[in-house]
């Protein structure tokens, strides 16, 4: 994923992949296997579906805070899902034009948590008394990509984030991880035959030593059965705490998808097909699977 064009929005999708790829060991690994078995010539021809950022639903941040950049940037606003047992509420954005990313963005419904869990959020985002979105020039690219990598409140103590751990994954990943990219997504279809299918593709990840998430099996599939999903499972890696403390916590990770031509499209050459002849969209079982990419229960199998 890189983009050349001298916009706001190509910049700032090109400062978050950079930083997503320097943490997230797996991707430049599965680039690169890429790459030796002549699937892809480069990391520029793998196809993008779409980017994830997870936000915490409080005053002045969260979902309506966090979209303003990407609506500024001509993102359109899509569906609406909600996680009941994870207490998630999502929306999805179409990009301006089908080069970019689709972008995933969720918000964890803090007012449903616990009353400690509530009190130790709002410790650290209480401080925030406007929404920082507001005073940024969202035509600046850097100056919105530094955004996106700034700490907005308080590293916290590792008693805290375990104490959310214990009752929201969700919650300790955003109060440690804040905005960083959670995930970017690997679209399938537009790989070479051989590899253009997720059974064919997780056999792929899988013999050069990917570990899949595999709640809700390996493969995610929608109802309409044209939208099917697979991921890694985080690594951990070494996180310092306010305290000193230092705890092996999760990161980000990679995601698959493959979407199906829609059957309207069906009889269309291979070299017709665009997007648009495709699944569009996001389903809520799916990416409620997606989601425990970064759960403790899926690391440790």
């Amino acid at each position: 994923m890189h983009f050349d064009e001298n916009k706001p929005i190509a910049f700032v999708l090109n400062d978050l992949f950079e930083h997503y790829r320097q943490h997230v060991s797996d991707v430049n690994k599965i680039t690169q296997a890429l790459l030796e078995r002549g699937v892809v010539n480069s990391q520029e021809e793998i196809v993008n579906d779409h980017i994830a950022f997870r936000t915490l639903g409080v005053p002045n941040l969260g979902i309506k805070s966090f979209e303003k950049i990407f609506l500024s940037f001509g993102y359109q606003k899509k569906d609406y899902f909600y996680f009941e047992g994870k207490k998630l509420d999502a929306y999805w954005y179409a990009p301006p034009s089908p080069e970019y990313p689709r972008i995933f963005v969720s918000e964890l419904r803090v007012a449903e948590l616990s009353d400690e869990a509530q009190q130790i959020i709002y410790k650290y985002v209480e401080p925030i008394s406007s929404d920082p979105v507001d005073s940024l020039d969202l035509s600046n690219g850097p100056e919105v990509a530094n955004f996106l990598q700034r700490p907005l409140w308080d590293l916290p103590s590792s008693s805290e984030y375990e104490k959310l751990l214990a009752e929201s994954e969700y919650a300790a990943w955003v109060i440690y991880n804040r905005y960083y990219l959670n995930h970017y997504t690997i679209s399938i279809h537009e790989l070479k035959d051989g590899y253009n299918t997720l059974e064919e593709f997780n056999l792929f990840l899988e013999s050069i030593g990917i570990k899949l998430n595999t709640s809700g099996g390996k493969i995610k599939t929608s109802a309409d059965g044209y939208l099917r999903q697979s991921s890694t499972v985080s690594a951990l890696y070494d996180a310092t705490f306010a305290d000193e403390r230092v705890l092996k916590i999760a990161g980000s990770y990679v995601e698959f998808a493959e979407r199906s031509v829609l059957p309207p499209f069906q009889n269309l050459n291979k070299e017709d097909i665009r997007s648009h002849h495709r699944r569009d969209g996001f389903e809520t079982n799916n990416a409620d699977k997606i989601f425990e990419s970064t759960y403790t229960s899926q690391i440790k199998e």
